[in-house]
C-alpha cells in the first residue's frame, strides 16, 4: 500500500522547536522520547564519567589508538545529543511503524540510528586527527597551547555566528518539511540514508560547540555536560537562536582571555590531575 508523505507526518506545517508544544509528537510519544533518551542517555553517561575518572584531562588523544577512541567519542556522543534529538527519531520511527511492524520495524530503526551515529563516527576521525596534530603541538612546544586555545574558541565564535549554523539549527529546531521530503526516499536503505542526512545537519548545528574541547579537554565531564545543556536549549527552546549568538560571543570573549588564563585550558596542560584526584 502507498503511504504519502502527508500522511506518515501529520500534521503537516510546523516552525517551532521539536519539543512540548512543537507541534510534532503527542505528549504520549513525547513520554516516549524521554523515556528513550533515559534508557540510553544515562548509561552512555555512566560510561563516560566513568572512563573520564581513569583517565582525567589531558591534551590530544590521550595516548588511544583511532578504534578505542572513536568508541568513546560515540559513547560520548549518545549521551551529550540523544536528549534534544530523541523527539524527531521518535518522530520518524513512528512513520516507520504506521509502514511496518516487528522485526522489520526493529530493523529499520536500528538502521536510522545507525546511519545517525556513522555521521557522528565520521566526525570522530577528523576530532581524533585534530586532537593528535595538537597534542604534538603542546609536547613540543608547551606555550603554543595557549594560541591553539585562542584559535580553538575564535573559531567556535566565528561558527556560532555564521550561516552554517544558522541553517543547521533551524534544520533541527523544525525538521518537519525535511521529514516530510524524507517519507519520499525510496529503498534500498532509506532508514539508513535518513539517520545520515539529519546526522550531517546535526553535526553542522553542534561542530562549533565540539571545537572548544579541544582547550577544555576531550574528556572533561563539566565540560561535556555543559555543551549538552547548551545543546539542548539552542534546539529546543523557543529562544534557542538567541542562545546560539550569546554563547557565540562568550567564545569569542574567551578567546581573548585564553593566552592569558591557562584555567581555561586544562585540555592543553600536560599532567593534569584526573578527577579522583581532585
Amino acid at each position: 500500500m502507498h503511504i504519502t508523505r502527508t500522511s506518515l507526518f501529520a500534521p503537516t506545517r510546523s516552525t517551532a522547536p521539536t519539543g512540548a508544544g512543537g507541534g510534532l509528537l503527542s505528549k504520549g510519544d513525547l513520554a516516549a522520547a524521554w523515556l528513550l533518551v533515559f534508557l540510553i542517555a544515562l548509561p552512555a553517561w555512566a560510561l563516560t564519567i566513568g572512563q573520564a575518572r581513569d583517565m582525567g584531562v589531558e591534551p590530544g588523544t590521550m595516548g588511544m589508538a583511532l578504534p578505542l577512541f572513536l568508541l568513546l567519542w560515540v559513547t560520548m556522543t549518545a549521551a551529550m545529543m540523544l536528549p534534544s534529538m530523541a523527539p524527531v527519531a521518535i518522530t520518524w520511527v513512528r512513520g516507520i511503524g504506521r509502514q511496518s511492524s516487528g522485526w522489520i520495524r526493529a530493523a529499520r530503526t536500528v538502521e536510522f540510528v545507525g546511519g545517525y551515529l556513522m555521521v557522528w563516527t565520521a566526525f570522530g576521525v577528523l576530532a581524533y586527527a585534530a586532537l593528535a596534530l595538537t597534542g604534538d603541538l603542546v609536547a613540543d612546544h608547551p606555550a603554543a597551547g595557549r594560541w591553539i586555545g585562542f584559535t580553538a574558541f575564535l573559531l567556535a565564535g566565528l561558527y556560532q555566528l555564521g550561516s552554517l549554523k544558522n541553517v543547521c539549527l533551524r534544520h533541527c529546531r523544525a525538521p518537519m518539511s525535511h521529514l516530510m521530503h524524507y517519507a519520499g526516499f525510496r529503498p534500498p536503505a532509506r532508514d539508513l540514508r535518513v539517520g545520515v542526512h539529519h546526522g550531517a545537519y546535526c553535526v553542522g548545528c553542534c561542530a562549533g560547540l565540539m571545537v572548544v574541547l579541544i582547550p577544555l579537554g576531550v574528556m572533561n565531564v563539566a565540560a561535556m555536560a555543559g555543551l549538552a545543556v547548551v545543546i539542548f536549549v539552542e534546539k529546543l527552546w523557543s529562544r534557542g537562536p538567541s542562545l546560539s549568538r550569546v554563547v557565540g560571543l562568550a567564545f569569542l570573549v574567551l578567546a581573548v582571555l585564553a593566552p592569558f588564563q591557562d584555567w581555561l585550558l586544562p585540555g592543553l596542560q600536560d599532567s593534569m590531575p584526573s578527577m579522583d584526584g581532585m
